[in-house]
């Protein structure tokens, strides 16, 4: 049975193709789904599409738009571009969807074969290359910043290429196609920044609709506590810029420990960094959930060692830190007023890990842990002794990883001056 053309069914199968767009702006469309379904119908329909593409961008920390590409019998590929990328980058300056977004043109159309064949833009030689034979390009502003919208491309390898029946359906399917683009790339924004200041569990129970103030639940979780050395005076020594880069550099080495180990950042807090691993409420589990944090306070202390090692050779601040390791009881929720909220853990053990981590600077050790914490981590534990912690009636005893005695000497408690020395360049 020879193939149909759009010109042949102009209604039926060109709208099934819009009907399922509108269903999937609806619903919760997946971006690669969406495209390569697109495609496929398209293609289906009677439009022989050898090639789709979309360009977007996105609002996340480290990237500043996506493409996808469909290719027939090829799974979807998709690209990222990171924000630091130079944005007069010159295959995306020469190419014809920049050219059509700095003009405002709704669309553009390049011949690949024949006599009527252009090559203004050099992906047109590639896509005549791989076989194409039409190109067909659109640009759907979304009427937000100027740079808000959609831009793609549709490439046939049909020898007589579009009809002009084929290029009014498509137009009619790219308004579709944005409009649920558009929902789905919403949704994804407000995806990427719940979890870019709120963690992805927090962010997760946000997006699900737990939004009330109180509203949260009490669970068993490792607590970490770290805070930075010497900040105070960084402080008042460097100036904005200096004095960010130092906490980001920071924050960044702490930080990216804990999220590898499978933790959750709850808060950055001044200088300070709240953390939790929470603890599925088997005993194997809490064991697992401790071990994993004390690799992640090793992993830490490693990443910045290798810092260090970088800003000795530029004369630059050495970055040291304290750390408190505890386990207990949180409630992981909401706080705040009817109209600002903070998703975030309290609770008596948030503030035994606090007073725990000041203890680092009398004992001169940048780890401690609590009882509760060694008990489920076992290894090499230093006693620190039993302590007095504010706001706890009993003294605490203190634990600390064992290490090397030539090592002990540099953290010995020096009078009441007691300190943690920078961390050495290695």
């Amino acid at each position: 049975m020879p193939r149909l053309t759009a010109a042949e069914h102009p209604n039926i199968l060109i709208d099934d193709v819009t009907d399922w767009l509108m269903g999937e702006a609806l619903g919760h469309a997946d971006i690669r789904a969406l495209v390569a379904g697109t495609a496929t119908r398209v293609d289906a329909a009677g439009i022989p599409l050898q090639r789709f593409h979309i360009s977007f961008n996105i609002l996340h920390p480290l990237y500043d738009s996506m493409s996808l590409t469909w290719r027939r019998g090829e799974k979807v590929e998709d690209n990222k571009f990171e924000r630091t990328m130079d944005a007069g980058d010159p295959e995306w300056r020469q190419s014809p969807l920049n050219h059509m977004i700095e003009r405002r043109l709704p669309s553009l159309r390049r011949r690949l074969a024949g006599p009527a064949a252009i090559f203004d833009f050099p992906i047109l030689e590639e896509l005549r290359a791989a076989g194409g034979t039409d190109y067909f390009a659109f640009h759907v502003p979304f009427g937000g910043a100027e740079f808000d919208g959609l831009v793609g491309s549709w490439v046939t390898d049909r020898k007589r290429g579009f009809f002009d029946a084929d290029l009014r359906a498509l137009t009619r399917i790219q308004r579709r196609l944005a409009v649920a683009c558009r929902m789905t790339i919403r949704g994804q924004v407000a995806e990427n920044v719940v979890t870019t200041y709120l963690g992805r569990s927090a962010g997760q129970r946000v997006l699900a609709g737990q939004i009330r103030r109180g509203e949260g639940e009490t669970i068993p979780a490792v607590i970490w506590y770290s805070d930075l050395r010497g900040s105070t005076a960084m402080a008042e020594r460097l100036d904005r810029e200096a004095y960010t880069e130092v906490l980001n550099c920071y924050f960044e080495c702490v930080g990216g420990a804990i999220l590898e180990a499978g933790g959750e950042i709850v808060d950055f807090i001044g200088d300070a960094v709240l953390a939790i691993f929470p603890i599925d409420g088997e005993a194997a589990r809490r064991n697992e959930a401790c071990s994993r944090a004390l690799s992640a306070a090793q992993d830490a202390q490693r990443r910045l060692d290798v810092t260090n090692a970088d800003r000795a050779t530029r004369r630059m601040p050495q970055l040291s830190y304290g750390l408190a390791l505890h386990v207990g009881d949180v409630m992981f929720g909401n706080i705040g007023t009817p109209q600002r909220l903070s998703f975030s853990v309290i609770g008596p053990s948030v503030n035994q890990v606090a007073r725990l981590e000041a203890l680092t600077k009398e004992v001169g050790r940048p780890i401690v842990a609590s009882r509760a914490f060694t008990d489920s981590c076992p290894g090499n534990w230093d006693s620190l002794g039993k302590h007095k912690v504010q706001g706890i009636a009993e003294p605490i005893e203190v634990f600390a990883p064992k290490r090397a005695a030539a090592n002990d000497a540099q953290h010995r408690p020096e009078g009441k001056r007691s300190r943690i020395p920078m961390a050495k360049a290695q």
